[in-house]
């Protein structure tokens, strides 16, 4: 099934054609925007000189440490006036990168959100159940957005209160879910705790997080759907760059709208089809915040295989990151935003551990960290107090809930070289 089946099966002379003429148009845009204008200064370019797909590798890269220093609305390239929504994404200090979208953007990304539920065989027949945050996180109205567009009858369930989720698929008869695969698992578990089964459901959509072929397997069995994988990035709209189809064998990414490149994360080098590296992404259709050769972070590779649904060339299923980030439920957490909040905390020190595990399909962050000497020996009552601050002051930061262990001072592991105070033992699963 189609949702545009021109532009989604476009020929290559012709997808090319349209590529150029959308980089142009993006570049033409970025020129509006302090930090290519200084970025084309220093390269010694001027954006017509941008004319096509070779020309971009004049243009350096563009990173989310840029993102960040541009905060709030310094890559905004259209007024302020002409921005209808705004999104956050965690950044690796306690300030978020903001993304701003035109009217035209909002309906550019369900568009292409309307293009993946209808290529995994979702039509107005169906009940899709979001289960994901609707705050400042792109996934809840991204996905919701889209839903509407492709006709689909859309259920806002939002995340928590998983026994309520189970009652609404039931009592709704909902037919396909969005969440993280983790959640997914959760939820399978919830349900068989309850002993209620949900007939209904048909089609699973997980992203937010990587997981495995075994998750893929597991998901199946315990939900009875068919699991897809979605990749997105709020800073590219969010959800709906790339997408698997019912093949399962990589993830095809609208070539229309992102141009795509893989280089070596460490030179900056380009790597050809079946080799694995960083995915740099530049948006092609975005108004308010467009970008340039966007450093993802994000570890795959260009398949050189055809597919058989008809469809352009994939993307390979993620596998890592090129950064120390962490993707712990579906949020981005930076261990340098755990070190900026303890160091604001005079109650602790400055040495700490982070572990991260998966209990009963859920991610799970523990942080040890040591109490200053002054304060290791008062009363418990008080420990308490800085245990709670801690985790107040994290949860401001992350949004996310954390365990936190305050331990004797001089208990945790001293580093000589780079310190890895991250542990993460979630394996592949």
């Amino acid at each position: 099934m189609f949702w545009d089946e021109a532009i989604e099966t476009i020929k290559p002379a012709e997808l090319k054609v349209l590529q150029e003429k959308r980089l142009r148009e993006t570049v033409s845009r970025c020129a509006n925007v302090g930090f290519y204008q200084k970025k084309f200064k220093e390269a010694g370019i001027r954006p017509s000189d941008i004319r096509t797909i070779e020309d971009l590798q004049k243009i350096p890269f563009t990173r989310k440490t840029d993102l960040r220093d541009g905060y709030p609305f310094g890559f905004l390239a259209v007024p302020l006036k002409d921005v209808v929504r705004i999104h956050t994404t965690s950044g690796t200090t306690g300030k978020p990168t903001v993304v701003g979208y035109t009217a035209g953007d909002i309906d550019t990304w369900s568009s292409l959100i309307a293009r993946n539920l209808t290529m995994v065989g979702l039509t107005n027949d169906d009940v899709f159940q979001n289960m994901v945050n609707y705050g400042m996180f792109t996934g809840g109205l991204g996905f919701h957005y889209g839903a509407e567009k492709a006709g689909l009858t859309a259920v806002p369930s939002g995340t928590g209160n998983t026994k309520r989720q189970i009652e609404l698929i039931q009592d709704f008869g909902v037919t396909a879910i969005h969440c993280t695969p983790s959640y997914g698992l959760h939820l399978a578990e919830a349900a068989a705790e309850m002993k209620m089964d949900l007939p209904s459901l048909r089609v699973g959509i997980f992203g937010a997080e990587p997981w495995s072929e075994k998750t893929r397997n597991e998901l199946e069995e315990k939900l009875g759907v068919e699991a897809f994988d979605s990749y997105g990035m709020s800073e590219l709209y969010g959800p709906g760059v790339a997408f698997e189809c019912s093949e399962h064998n990589g993830l095809h990414i609208w070539h229309d709208s992102y141009l795509v490149e893989i280089i070596d994360p460490l030179t900056g080098e380009s790597l050809g089809p079946g080799e694995r590296g960083e995915l740099v992404i530049t948006p092609l259709t975005k108004e308010a915040m467009p970008l340039l050769r966007y450093r993802t972070g994000d570890i795959t590779m260009i398949m050189d295989d055809e597919c058989s649904c008809g469809r352009g060339p994939k993307l390979a299923r993620f596998t890592g990151r090129s950064d120390d980030m962490l993707v712990i439920r579906g949020i981005n957490v930076f261990p340098s935003q755990i070190e900026h909040v303890l160091l604001s905390i005079p109650e602790v020190g400055n040495h700490y551990m982070v572990y991260v595990d998966r209990i009963n399909h859920m991610d799970e962050m523990t942080i040890d960290v040591e109490v200053s000497r002054e304060n290791f020996h008062g009363e418990l009552a008080d420990l308490k107090k800085v245990q709670n601050k801690v985790i107040k002051s994290l949860r401001d930061v992350l949004e996310l809930r954390t365990t936190v262990h305050l331990v004797e001072p001089g208990t945790l592991p001293r580093f000589e070289g780079k310190a890895k105070r991250v542990i993460d033992r979630r394996g592949s699963d």
